[in-house]
């Protein structure tokens, strides 16, 4: 989600503009009053004076009213969000700092440990090289931002915190070089990665260091965020370059706009053709062989949270040990600390395969996006992109399913493609697994593993258990290794064994057949289920024997769905795109992996096409389809108020009687600005609440308060350890309690469908079952304590290149369903996920805001989903429309100053899905914990007392100034009074022959006067 930018600014400035103009007005016509009182007509400086004041005493109270109309109008829902919230308990903060440990002690993966290479003994001195071990990965950007409020663990911090000694004269050099992290942001990226040069290193500084340790750690990092993808190619001809030493100036919202990259030298570029950011660079590689060539004994750290290409630590024998730290959150990097001291056992698995050569992978020539060369008309403004599309033509073969599928089918030689599996990871002892019998009765296959420690070192492992279906040539597409159940051992001492209990349903097995009307379906055959080590390397397999068909019906509906699955999605699947298909070992992977050809969007899709520009025709037509619907009761006296509605089901009687009570205005104000949180309805005594950002967190963007940042989805997902999940959820809901908080907008749970995804740091895993089974825990146990979490982005939304521009995303209907939805299903139906954020992207030809076929027929009425379905960023885009999204199953629109989030009109249509999404955000609302103990107290904003002191000292202020004008007004009338009475008597004397001269000077005027 996107956060503050310019766009916010003007759109504030915008829906400020009547206010403004009025205030303009109010001051020229001030201005020219004044002029004309002094130059046209008034001739008494009292009564000119007094209209001075009055004028603009009239002024300043009319521009107060302009203001107060800001302030209550277009500026309300901002003010509300920057009024402050609470801060975490001394409980909360010790709890989350220790759990962040502890996922990050789970979350490291040992990818390498050649010759026993780790743990180091006890107190080591070592060399720590590489910039990034300064400068290391905390989280990601935007939402995933670390706090400021709360201290950060270093990466050398965490290492001294466990005993060892960094060379800090080598680490000052770096510091030296380069202080700050370059910027990925969304409005800017720069992703140069400073290193120094190997020939600054010199003979004096190679012999300190040799002579400080023997041990040499590199620290290779990588950093992505939010609002760009990785770059595929960082050639010059692909990205922006600057030369070495350019000082790059970053400017407010975001940075200088662009993407680019500063070289380290002046000698040579940093990448050649073709190379990609999780590539090393040359300067990289020159301080690989550098420290290489002078040690024996050297451990590779990767920080960062995309799949890097670690190909190269296999070109150089001294390289004995890698680690894998995904981002590590702000007390994370102890656990870095405590691993490479043996303090801890590394138990962590890999949530994405690592391959040594990314072109070989399916998805290469078909990600980021293509702009549609047919579709130019659809462009809203000049500045606006034309529709774009992606094609994720590799169907199911979505990570370790391709590579192991295309491995046994003799599509590629594994090794040469796959460095560390899906699910790989080593640790400081052995363990053997033992598959016992499996039993497979009443649709559920159950068996036990012994785990049994066979080393010298106390230490965790997961069971991975994978199933292989039976294949018909050129029937429903089937990969040959799917991960189906794991489970994590406790500690367990040398020689201590665990008998670890395995159970999934047969369901779990069943594919998503397209034919005819589409449906799961558990083909009869052979299913292989095994324990593994990883996805490729099983360790004992059993067979478990489907004897007839089973098809998931009305009757017999797949995993608890409310109404059978059937195809929503055909029309998703494109037209002209070819998917791999596993048929004779792949025959067509080369036509479907191919680089798009086809740049023009069909015609039937063009034709049905919908944004900005033809919005209000798609409107004028869903109404006459909707014309038979009455108009909903609206503003009744039922006497209904929200917490009465706790805990009640989202279909209970008392609903309609509440709804009923509602205006369009509150219904409307309810769902049109929902961005960080959802207003007050004082009518059914809803108080204001506040949502916040955060996969890893609770930011708040206005306050800037926040919780204890942890490690990543990345991060939780490598360890395998689902009690960590719920220690995750656990910890969020106990946080947002103590800072107010109700609505959590996470966890994030896309695919990571490419290594080089710019959100992958938010997002779990290249598989549905890692990613749903940590996402659900999460959620379940964060919405215990009486919050909602927002599974997010839904759906598809698995790269952020093209994300705002009305990108196309395809997809056959089976690969969505098994791959793309499943975590989603599992948060409904697991999680209890009460609220939704739908993504940027169109799915297929319809933006996922306004996609019923996702949002209703799936969401809803296949998985039984209840609640808050919020946009993504409601910046407009030239596609966001808030009645389209009500009508197709939105329920708010997460905005928080004008600009295409308000209804367009009140019809009865119109108001019949008003009155909807309003059950929505209300039934998520009341859900939590402001109302489990009858009403809440509404309370009145910071700003809004600051609002009435200062109205209060202006308004006496402005009184004083009238009494005091007033008062003037008098004084100088009876001066002027006083002075016209000298002046008559002056005049009678002349008149009497006293005064000769005032005499002559009267008869003078009068003479002018007659002349």
């Amino acid at each position: 989600m996107l956060g503050i930018n310019i766009d916010d600014v003007l759109a504030v400035v915008k829906s400020m503009q009547t206010q403004l103009n009025a205030i303009g007005v109010i001051l020229v016509c001030a201005v020219v009053l004044t002029i004309a009182v002094n130059k046209l007509w008034i001739k008494s400086k009292g009564t000119r004076k007094l209209v001075h004041s009055w004028t603009w005493i009239v002024a300043a109270i009319a521009a107060l009213v302009a203001v107060s109309m800001i302030l209550f109008g277009p500026m309300k829902t901002t003010l509300d969000l920057m009024s402050g919230s609470g801060t975490l308990s001394a409980t909360s903060k010790a709890k989350a700092e220790k759990l962040a440990t502890d996922i990050q002690n789970e979350g490291i993966t040992l990818l390498k440990n050649n010759d026993a290479n780790l743990p180091l003994k006890a107190n080591s001195k070592v060399n720590v090289y590489g910039w990034a071990s300064t400068n290391p990965i905390y989280g990601g950007t935007g939402s995933g931002s670390m706090n400021a409020n709360y201290p950060t663990t270093s990466l050398l911090e965490g290492l001294k915190h466990a005993g060892l000694q960094p060379n800090d004269k080598l680490s000052k050099k770096y510091t030296n070089y380069r202080a700050d992290r370059p910027l990925v942001g969304m409005m800017s990226q720069d992703w140069t990665l400073p290193e120094v040069p190997a020939a600054q290193y010199t003979s004096s500084d190679i012999s300190q260091e040799k002579n400080y340790s023997d041990k040499a750690v590199v620290v290779i990092g990588r950093s992505g965020g939010e609002g760009a993808d990785l770059p595929t190619n960082m050639h010059a001809k692909n990205i922006q370059t600057k030369p070495a030493g350019t000082k790059v100036k970053i400017q407010a919202f975001g940075g200088t706009p662009g993407s680019y990259y500063v070289n380290n030298s002046k000698d040579y570029q940093d990448f050649e053709d073709g190379q990609g950011f999780l590539t090393l660079s040359k300067t990289e590689q020159d301080l690989v062989k550098l420290v290489t060539s002078n040690y024996n004994d050297v451990t590779v750290v990767y920080n960062g949270a995309n799949a890097m290409d670690m190909s190269w630590v296999d070109q150089y024998s001294q390289i004995k040990s890698v680690l894998w730290c995904p981002p590590a959150g702000q007390t994370g990097f102890d656990s870095l600390g405590s691993v490479l001291a043996g303090k801890v056992n590394p138990s962590g698995k890999t949530a994405d395969t690592f391959v040594k050569d990314f072109t070989q992978t399916a998805w290469w020539n078909n990600f980021g996006h293509t702009d549609y060369t047919n579709m130019k008309e659809f462009a809203p403004t000049a500045q606006s992109t034309t529709p774009s599309f992606v094609n994720y033509v590799e169907g199911i073969y979505v990570g370790y399913r391709f590579f192991e599928t295309a491995s046994d089918e003799g599509l590629i030689n594994y090794n040469d493609v796959v460095q560390y599996p899906f699910g790989y990871g080593l640790s400081y002892t052995t363990f053997e697994q033992k598959m016992g019998d499996v039993t497979y009765a009443n649709g559920k296959v159950s068996f036990d593993v012994t785990v049994t420690n066979t080393g010298d070192v106390e230490g965790k492992t997961p069971v991975e258990v994978y199933y292989n279906p039976p294949y018909t040539e050129g029937g429903i597409e089937k990969a040959t290794a799917n991960l189906v159940a794991f489970e994590k051992t406790k500690e367990l001492k040398p020689g201590e064994s665990q008998t670890v209990k395995v159970s999934f349903k047969d369901s779990d097995m069943a594919s998503y057949d397209t034919n005819g009307n589409g449906g799961y379906v558990l083909e009869a055959g052979e299913y292989k289920v095994s324990i593994n080590s990883d996805s490729h390397t099983k360790i004992d397999t059993k067979s478990v024997n489907v004897t007839s068909t089973i098809k998931y019906d009305a009757s017999n509906t797949h995993n608890g769905d409310k109404t059978a699955a059937k195809n929503q999605f055909a029309d998703v699947a494109g037209e002209g795109i070819t998917y791999l298909s596993r048929a004779n070992h792949f025959a067509n992977y080369a036509e479907a992996t191919a680089k798009p050809t086809n740049t023009e969007l069909a015609d039937k899709y063009k034709d049905e096409f919908v944004n900005s520009t033809n919005v209000s025709q798609w409107l004028e037509k869903a109404k006459k389809a909707d014309s038979d619907v009455k108009m909903p009761t609206t503003g009744a006296k039922n006497g209904v108020q929200l917490y009465q509605l706790y805990g009640k089901k989202y279909d209970d009687k008392m609903w309609d009687k509440l709804l009923d009570q509602l205006t369009v205005k509150e219904m409307r104000s309810l769902i049109e600005y929902d961005g960080y949180g959802n207003g007050a309805v004082e009518s059914i005594g809803k108080v204001r609440q506040t949502d916040v950002d955060g996969p890893a967190a609770l930011n708040n963007n206005f306050t800037k308060q926040g919780s204890i940042g942890l490690p990543s989805s990345v991060s939780v997902a490598s360890t395998w350890n689902k009690n960590l999940a719920k220690e995750f959820g656990d910890i969020i809901g106990q946080m947002a309690k103590d800072m107010g908080v109700t609505g959590w907008y996470a966890p994030a749970q896309n695919i990571h469908r490419s290594q080089y995804a710019g959100r992958n740091f938010e997002y779990f895993s290249e598989d549905p079952l890692v990613s749903g089974t940590m996402a659900s825990l999460e959620i379940k146990n964060a919405q215990a304590h009486g919050i909602y979490a927002f599974m997010k982005h839904f759906a598809m939304n698995d790269e952020e290149d093209g994300r705002l521009a009305q990108m196309h995303t395809w997809s056959n209907e089976q690969a969505m369903r098994e791959i793309y939805l499943k975590p989603f299903e599992m948060s409904v139906k697991d999680g209890g996920a009460r609220a939704t954020m739908s993504a940027f992207n169109y799915v297929g030809n319809t933006w996922a805001g306004a996609n019923k076929n996702l949002l209703v027929n799936v969401l809803r009425n296949e998985w039984g989903f209840n609640g808050f379905v919020l946009t993504d960023y409601f910046g407009g885009y030239g596609y966001m429309d808030a009645t389209e999204s009500i009508y197709n199953g939105g329920t708010g629109m997460l905005a928080t100053v004008k600009t295409t989030n308000e209804v367009s009109d009140d019809s009865a249509a119109t108001v019949s899905h008003l009155r909807e999404a309003a059950h929505g955000v209300l039934y998520a609302a009341v859900n939590t914990y402001l109302y489990a103990n009858g009403a809440p107290k509404a309370s009145v904003a910071t700003w809004q007392w600051i609002y009435y002191v200062v109205v209060a000292v202006i308004a006496l202020l402005l009184l004083l100034a009238a009494i005091v004008s007033i008062r003037r007004f008098i004084k100088r009338r009876k001066d002027e009074k006083a002075a016209l009475e000298e002046a008559q008597p002056a005049e009678a004397e002349g008149a009497d022959g006293e005064s000769t001269e005032a005499t002559e000077g009267t008869e003078g005027a009068k003479t002018e006067s007659a002349e």
